[in-house]
């Protein structure tokens, strides 16, 4: 039996600005992760170890940080001369041209070229999550199914519930109900962003709904497109058991790097049997200083760490000179922390400066200092604070 024909379309061009000053100047999947990935590295890697070698990225908002990452595909084998991997920028010349205005939105422009491609599944992910999965187990079981969507699902916290599409799962795994950021979650079921739909009769949906909008344009598949596949008894649930976590928010973002820095981490970035794939720069090793403290932190190559560092993670680049703490923290690349300077519970952006004797942060809310920032010596900036790129 011939294998299914799969096409993944990653969902790389929303605004993130829920990350605040970190997408001011990027694209939100080309976030720093773990001193020296990007956000868009999970889905890509899930690609590779899932054997699925035609991966469409739609991009949209500061396409450059991320074309300047994807290169040609290479680090997740997606250098093809058939197939491969496929930038999808906003176009203008035809009735589906123009500035994306959502997710469903985005596919529809696209869906003349997924026709054409002619999948047996389309999987249409988000860039924004930490996770591993292999696409082609939940597209093998959708395609055993006589449903028109799968949607992956997981459990989030009952507080945090209304920031995604909820559902309730019935026998069998259909899903009974959808509700996409409900003020009042009935469950905390929640849609992980990823989606598996036959492909005609999705694209013939949207058609229809895109059509009823007329001039207002659609939104988020999660506004009427999945509720109209669930309420048509043609969506079912696939649970995803491991871990993941959304990072489109600061807090989260900050939250999942502390997850990183366990003993034993949620996702072995190392694993030999499903790596994390990068294009990655070249570096030499970190270097610890004579009198340095680090503990229960990632340190990256091409670091220089004079001081005291626990609980961080340091990207390539960084500077912690002698003298200077970094406390619970995560510096990106080219961020330097000078001597007697502290930093608690901060996230440092591409290339700040914090000068000697400054203190930045506290112990409640995360504070954020936009790229570039210089924050004089001997200043305090407290926690919470959001302090941006000077060029702003």
């Amino acid at each position: 039996m011939a294998l299914p024909r799969i096409l993944v379309l990653v969902l790389a061009g929303g605004a993130g600005g829920r990350l605040e000053l970190l997408t001011d100047q990027r694209a939100k999947p080309a976030v720093p992760f773990a001193g020296v990935y990007r956000l868009i590295d999970f889905p890509l890697s899930n690609c590779q170890h899932s054997q699925i070698a035609d991966v469409w990225v739609s991009v949209q908002f500061h396409p450059t940080s991320l074309s300047d990452h994807l290169a040609n595909g290479r680090p997740w084998d997606l250098d093809r001369t058939f197939g491969g991997l496929l930038t999808l920028p906003p176009f203008q010349g035809t009735d589906r041209g123009g500035w994306h205005t959502g997710t469903a939105d985005s596919l529809w422009r696209n869906a003349e070229l997924v026709r054409q491609y002619a999948p047996d599944a389309l999987v249409v992910v988000s860039s924004d999550a930490v996770y591993k999965l292999d696409y082609r187990e939940v597209v093998e079981s959708h395609l055993d199914s006589s449903a028109e969507v799968t949607m992956v699902t997981t459990e989030v916290d009952a507080d945090d519930a209304s920031r995604y599409g909820i559902v309730q799962v019935g026998d069998g795994g259909k899903i009974t109900d959808y509700a996409y950021k409900p003020d009042e979650p009935a469950t905390t079921t929640a849609t992980n962003e990823v989606f598996v739909f036959t492909p005609t009769p999705t694209l013939d949906r949207l058609e229809a709904l895109a059509d009823a909008a007329g001039e207002d344009g659609l939104e988020d598949l999660g506004n009427q497109l999945l509720p109209d596949q669930t309420r048509d008894g043609l969506a079912r649930a696939h649970r995803l058991e491991s871990y993941w976590r959304d990072v489109g928010t600061v807090p989260a973002y900050w939250q999942a790097h502390r997850d990183f820095l366990a003993a034993e981490p949620p996702i072995d970035l190392d694993d030999p049997a499903w790596p994390l794939h990068t294009r990655g720069g070249r570096h030499s090793a970190a270097r610890i200083l004579r009198g340095a403290e680090v503990d229960e932190s990632l340190v990256s190559g091409g670091t220089r760490v004079g001081g005291t560092v626990r609980g961080s993670v340091l990207s390539p680049g960084v500077v912690v000179e002698p003298g200077a703490v970094v406390v619970d923290s995560v510096l990106l690349p080219g961020a330097r922390v000078r001597a007697g300077a502290t930093v608690t519970r901060s996230v440092l952006d591409d290339g700040v400066d914090i000068g000697e004797r400054a203190a930045v942060g506290g112990d409640d809310e995360v504070t954020l200092i936009g790229r570039r920032a210089r924050i004089d010596a001997g200043a305090q900036v407290p926690a919470g604070a959001r302090v941006p790129d000077p060029e702003d």
